[in-house]
């Protein structure tokens, strides 16, 4: 099959499309990127979208030129890509991606994945293979080809497809590993890419939850750990052996860790995707047993829960930076929907990209690499763009490959949406070759069959060349030790071929060989780094090894030693660790948290040895004793704690760390004895958070200081907290006054909620009988959220009494509509014509914004034909994106329809997706889409669960945290509840959104019009 041609439109327009790349600023004069844009929007919109004009909108680095390798209908929907050994391009098709949101039949013959080559060198595909195609083949994301046979990625499954007889078809699928949750989903199992140790490396989503095996048995780690939300926490990333055994978990706590890369020394890149709108997207270097901190560490509470010592800004807080024991990150790159993503160690691509990330993010529309800078134990980047959909944001890169030659290839999903489980668009989908301008695609010869050639093959920037020269290498081990020991030990050969040979020779020659000792001290730290890397995954102790290289004088070097330590108990693993403590400066997060990952499961030995050779007054020192997990440092955390000559919030840090000390008594003992030495009492609060609440109960003077906080924080966050915390039956009477003076918020609310639950039912009687009518309704106002039997008897005696004032029965439906129960029994009252008047119009109107949809269509079957309005009719959806509305008139719409639930630079209701940065991530037409169909595309993380509660009660909003003991749940109007999860009997995930539905039909047309252009206008800075 060949790709189809395209008439140009104009020869103007025509010789500007024919050079294949327009250039990405700040490399372009400004006036060729204005003429790009003038051009550009000469194009119709069928124009803009045909292969024809396929890089029209897309910017170009300078120095390298794009070519449309393939294009629809040769392919389509590209997830996943990879590149063979003989330069083809496998592609992953995700035709039958969720039909039911996207409205067209699924194909019965199920998705494909192809292979695509060039076969005249003019890097354009023209010869096309279904390599295979199944009905059970749905919507893969992951694809990494090795010979003939491939692996593919998609939750619950990891397939492997093997073509026995050379025909480029797959005759054999098995099943590697199973029950993978999140089926259809991004956040599941992704591509296995093939790292320079031989091993295999993916990373899993925290939809993913476990790992089993063939058989649908749990796997466990090589710690004897199940692989599973139970032992780590969300997103994982895992390395195993060629045959798949041996899986190890190499870090943990991501939320959509989308695919690794792994450089030729062993370093471990990826990106993770933060929760929609928080612009927190991030670079991860990942330390191998690192916590990334997605949640907390100890209990699993989301970023937004409240918690000592919180970092600055969101994109921060989202990670938990500010905790011990979370890995900082490389980069933050604000909002986005990131993809594929590789180490590029080829020579062809312009020197500012080599040896370099270069990465997919399908969001802002851009591909992009992350110049890397060592900085002490760590690094630092910066972004430097290699291809941008600057005028066309339907470009949706989702995988990148290096070719066999250097060259690099890019899928572009293409639609004018991302994320959130919907696409707009089920028949495009491209893919670009990126070469200097005028290099052919051609395949370099390469020997895969001798020894010789594979060493010399291990050059090659292709990861598939690299693996079956690998291959090669280890079936003759004898005769190609010799070779790589040559090209290991030459200093003139490139570092990434001599590292690729040590990693190479590890698996052939014993620890003991002295063909090593030289490589101790090599003058390049990346190699020292590279053989601690390829030891520590040796049998045996190489705890001595260590001990002898802690003083290296390279702080990298020292990062990978500390994290060798890592299950080590040895006289000499503590020698080693204790030097490289010795060693730590300060200021380096890298480091530190490489020392608290070594010493995990032996800091009780490690604290002391270090203690008694140290200074624990050090700055340095304060630090470690921050880190630590062993309650012998307790009183070092109580000094630095309670040290009056530093200011409160510096030492905000230290509180903080007493959480994740494992000390019990002595931990709630010193912070009792900081609370009672404060005379100023700043230090009560803060400490009474940190304490055990048993602890607190059963110690009177505890107690006693309790309740002074409790007075002095009456009325705030902090008090309610203290009260859930210990929940002193005492404070009834004035958990009542709160709900009585904040009944429409949160913090009212919560507080009817824990006046309930303490037993107060009979003063929340007593006010709602009580004289004061203002007060009655206030009270009936902070009880909306509950839907348990009691209070709805309790609204139910209000609502149909006509001894109440009409004015309380009214409040007392509404409150009955803000629950589940509630809007049941309104249904009901309707049904009988137990409701006239105005009580029926209040309850009609009240459950206006039900989330289930029957209950809305029914309460509108009771109003009156003559009150029936008329739905308002827009234009399609075409006419409207060709139409251009007044920005300013559209942030007026959006402060009166969407801001109760949406904030934008912070202003607004946080519930739903910030939308700050809306318009880098979906063109116009995907935002009427997504004001259209809302259930269309949820955001992960934003879905609406229907919580039922063992009194009865139900209530319906989105999950802000999740612990074993707490939830928290966020509510249209940005409202926010705390329940007890051992008050819960069940939770479901609602399939469809919780924004307010047909909100488009309440606005006039231009009004929709201002609106999306102001949308459109929200970008990133």
């Amino acid at each position: 099959m060949t790709l189809p041609t395209y008439p140009v439109i104009s020869l103007a327009i025509a010789l500007f499309f024919a050079t294949g790349a327009s250039y990405q600023p700040p490399y372009a004069p400004a006036g060729r990127q204005i003429a790009a844009d003038t051009l550009y929007h000469k194009l119709t919109e069928a124009q803009k979208r045909s292969p024809a004009h396929a890089l029209a909108g897309i910017d170009v680095a300078d120095g390298v030129q794009a070519v449309l390798f393939a294009a629809e209908p040769m392919l389509i929907n590209p997830t996943a890509i990879d590149i063979d050994h003989k330069g083809r391009v496998w592609v992953c098709e995700a035709y039958n991606y969720r039909p039911a949101i996207t409205g067209k039949p699924a194909n019965p013959k199920g998705d494909r994945i192809v292979i695509l080559e060039d076969t005249d060198g003019d890097g354009k595909a023209d010869k096309q293979k279904i390599f295979y195609q199944d009905p059970e083949l749905n919507a893969p994301i992951g694809i990494w080809v090795m010979g003939n046979k491939a692996v593919v990625s998609q939750s619950p499954y990891v397939w492997l497809l093997t073509d026995e007889d050379g025909d480029d078809i797959a005759d054999k699928k098995e099943v590697i590993f199973s029950g993978i949750e999140g089926e259809q989903h991004d956040h599941g199992i992704h591509s296995f890419v093939f790292g320079p140790d031989g091993k295999f490396y993916c990373a899993i989503g925290n939809e993913g939850k476990q790992l089993k095996d063939k058989n649908g048995q749990p796997l466990k780690d090589k710690n004897g750990k199940a692989i599973d939300f139970s032992n780590y926490r969300q997103g994982l990333l895992i390395r195993c052996d060629e045959d798949f055994s041996n899986v190890e978990v190499l870090g943990h706590n991501f939320r959509n860790n989308y695919e690794a890369a792994v450089d030729s020394y062993g370093n471990i890149w990826q990106s993770d995707n933060d929760d929609d709108g928080n612009r927190g997207v991030r670079i991860n270097f990942v330390m191998e047993h690192g916590n990334y901190g997605y949640t907390d560490e100890l209990t699993g509470a989301g970023w937004r829960a409240n918690r000592t010592n919180l970092e600055d800004s969101i994109p921060f807080r989202h990670w938990h930076l500010n905790d011990p024991g979370v890995v900082p990150n490389l980069l933050q790159t604000g909002a986005g929907s990131p993809t594929g993503m590789i180490f590029y160690e080829g020579d062809l691509l312009p020197k500012a990209f080599q040896n370099q990330i270069i990465h997919c993010d399908a969001g802002p529309n851009v591909v992009r690499a992350y110049p890397i800078r060592r900085q002490g134990a760590g690094f630092t980047a910066t972004t430097l763009n290699l291809l941008k959909g600057e005028r066309d944001q339907w470009f949706r890169p989702s995988d990148i490959c290096t070719a066999p030659d250097g060259s690099v290839f890019v899928s572009d999903w293409y639609d004018p949406g991302v994320g959130g489980h919907q696409m707009g668009d089920m028949e495009k989908g491209r893919i670009y070759r990126l070469a200097p301008d005028g290099s052919r695609y051609t395949l370099p010869a390469v020997d895969l069959e001798s020894s010789a050639g594979a060493v010399a093959a291990l050059s090659n920037p292709n990861l598939s060349i690299r693996y079956l020269a690998w291959k090669t290498l280890q079936r003759h081990p004898v005769e190609a030790a010799a070779l790589l020991k040559k090209q290991a030990a030459n200093p003139a050969i490139l570092p990434v071929a001599r590292a690729r040979s040590i990693w190479a020779l590890s698996k052939m020659l014993p620890l003991s060989d002295p063909y090593w000792i030289p490589f101790l001290t090599d003058p390049n730290p990346n190699l020292r780094i590279t053989l601690i890397r390829a030891f520590r995954q040796l049998p045996g102790d190489i705890s001595p090894l260590l001990a002898r290289m802690a003083a290296d004088s390279s702080p990298q070097v020292r990062r990978e030693i500390a994290l060798s330590l890592y299950g080590r108990k040895t006289p000499a693993a503590t020698a080693a660790w204790v030097k490289l403590a010795q060693a730590y400066e300060g200021d380096d997060r890298w480091y530190l948290e490489a020392l608290g990952i070594g010493a995990e499961g032996n800091w009780d030995a490690l604290f002391e040895a270090w203690a008694a050779t140290d200074g624990l007054e050090e700055t340095a020192a304060r630090d470690i004793i921050w880190r630590a997990r062993t309650p012998l440092s307790v009183p070092g955390l109580a000094r630095l704690a309670g040290d009056p000559t530093v200011p409160l919030p510096e030492r905000l840090r230290y509180f903080r760390a007493f959480d994740f000390n494992p000390g019990g008594k002595e931990k709630s003992e010193a912070l009792l004895k900081l609370m009672k030495g404060d005379p100023s009492g700043q230090l009560a609060e803060i400490a009474l958070r940190h304490l055990d609440p048993g602890f607190v109960k059963t110690t009177p003077v505890a107690m006693a200081e309790v309740q002074k906080v409790l007075d002095a924080a009456y009325g705030t966050t902090a008090y309610m907290e203290l009260v859930q915390r210990f929940e002193p039956a005492g404070e009834n009477q004035r958990l009542l006054e709160m709900a009585l003076q904040k009944p429409y918020d949160g913090l009212g609310r919560t507080a009817a909620q824990q006046l309930l639950r303490q037993e107060g039912l009979p003063l929340i009687q007593s006010v709602i009988n009580g004289k004061d009518i203002d007060k009655s309704s206030a009270v009936l106002a902070s009880l909306s959220r509950s839907g348990s039997t009691v209070v709805l008897d309790l609204l139910q005696s209000v609502a149909l009494d006509t001894g109440y004032p009409l004015p309380l029965r009214r409040d007392a439906i509404r409150s009955m509509a803000g629950s589940m129960p509630g809007e049941d029994r309104l249904l009901e009252y309707l049904r009988n014509s137990k409701l006239e008047g105005e009580l029926k119009a209040t309850a009609i109107q009240s459950m206006g914004n039900a989330w289930r949809k029957a209950v809305r269509a029914e309460a509108n079957s009771y109003i009156d034909a003559a009150a029936a309005t008329a739905v308002q009719k827009h234009p399609p959806v075409s006419e409207l994106t060709a139409r251009t509305g007044d920005s300013s008139k559209g942030k007026t719409v959006f402060v009166n329809y969407c801001s109760a639930c949406h904030q934008v630079n912070g202003e607004g209701a946080d519930f739903g997706p910030k939308l700050s940065e809306i318009g880098d991530k979906l063109p116009k037409e995907a935002q009427y889409l997504a004001l259209y169909y809302p259930s269309a595309g949820i955001s992960f993380g934003y879905e609406g669960y229907e919580v039922k509660f063992k009194d009865g009660a139900t209530v319906v909003g989105i999950i802000s945290s999740k612990t074993e003991t707490d939830l928290i749940l966020k509510f249209p109007g940005g409202g926010v509840q705390e329940y007890k999860m051992s008050a819960i009997a069940s939770m479901k995930q609602l399939d469809e959104s919780l924004m307010t539905p047909g909100l488009h039909e309440a606005m006039t047309t231009a009004e929709l019009v201002d609106l999306v252009e102001y949308l459109s206008g929200l970008k990133k800075l």
